[in-house]
Order: C-alpha cells, then sequence, then structure tokens
C-alpha cells in the first residue's frame, strides 16, 4: 500500500481540522495510555490470553498428556513386536485425544473454528464403525462416513457462529 500524499502547508498555517500537529500527537498519546495491551476479538484475532481456560485451571493436563503419548509412539518404535503396536496404537490414540480436547474447548467458546477437524473425525469414525462392526461394504461404510461428515460439519458450523457472535470461521490468534 502506498503513502498518501499530503499537501506541505505553510508554516503557521492552521492545521486541517483546526488542532495543530503536536495537538494530535497528544491526543494519540492519551489514547493510547488508555487502550488495552492485547487485541480483542472485536479485531477478528485473538490474542493467546483469550484462549478459553481449561476446566481444571493451571493444571498442564494436555501437555502432560501430549508428553506421555510422544513417550509412547517413541516406546513402540524401539520395542517392537506385539507390545510395541499397542504402546504406539495408544500414543497416537493419547495424542489425538489431548489434540481433541483442546479443539473441542477453543471451538465452543468461539476462540477458533475446528469445524472441519471435528467433522473428520465423525467421518473417520462412522467409517470405521460401520465398516468394521456392520460388516458391510467399503463404499457403503463410505457414504455412511460422508452423511456423517456433512451433518457434523454443519452442527459444529452453527456452533461456532453462536459462540463467536456470528462468525463462520476465526484463524490466527496465536498472532501479535
Amino acid at each position: 500500500m502506498g503513502r498518501r500524499s499530503r499537501k506541505r502547508m505553510a508554516e503557521g498555517a492552521p492545521a486541517p481540522g483546526g488542532s495543530s500537529r503536536a495537538e494530535r500527537d497528544e491526543a494519540r498519546r492519551r489514547r493510547a495510555e488508555g487502550a488495552p495491551a492485547r487485541r480483542s476479538y472485536a479485531r477478528g484475532r485473538p490474542s493467546i490470553e483469550d484462549r478459553p481456560p481449561a476446566p481444571w485451571g493451571s493444571f498442564p493436563l494436555s501437555e502432560i498428556t501430549v508428553l506421555l503419548a510422544i513417550v509412547l509412539v517413541i516406546g513402540g518404535l524401539i520395542v517392537g513386536g506385539d507390545q510395541g503396536v499397542v504402546m504406539f496404537a495408544a500414543g497416537l490414540a493419547l495424542g489425538s485425544l489431548a489434540g481433541l480436547e483442546v479443539s473441542i474447548r477453543e471451538h465452543f467458546a468461539g476462540y477458533r473454528s475446528h469445524t472441519t477437524l471435528f467433522a473428520g473425525f465423525a467421518f473417520v469414525l462412522v467409517t470405521g464403525l460401520v465398516w468394521y462392526v456392520g460388516d458391510t461394504i467399503l463404499a457403503v461404510a463410505l457414504a455412511v462416513g460422508a452423511v456423517a461428515f456433512a451433518i457434523t460439519f454443519y452442527l459444529a458450523r452453527r456452533a461456532f457462529q453462536r459462540a463467536s457472535g456470528g462468525l463462520g470461521f476465526r484463524v490466527g490468534g496465536m498472532r501479535g
């Protein structure tokens, strides 16, 4: 974006709007002193302080769960065999649940939209259940999963719109 050109004024000429540059600078300084230090939801970029708090307070449960998941995945790769496969799968499941918990909190607080993540989770879960438990062909399981994706996407999007005050999505959040 280019700078706007300004006409140079002769010294002593009245400033536009009836105020001098010093008066405008002083007014800007006063406004800046009273302004909050962080950006708010109204600007479309929530700050890290706006992140919804965990129900268990400041205890880092999600972070510890992710660390345990990483240890299980690495341990599963090192151990190998049947026990390694179980450790690896448990690590993936635990890490996924920790990420899903944070996503649920952020989504339903209107902090950041995770609509597609929830719809994808529903697709994988429903497709797997229909295929394995329902003992159907894969095409039917995929079709039922696609319907579950569409329904979940619609419901999650509506929930985020209610929580965020009408926004369909919000990205950012980590920017200053």
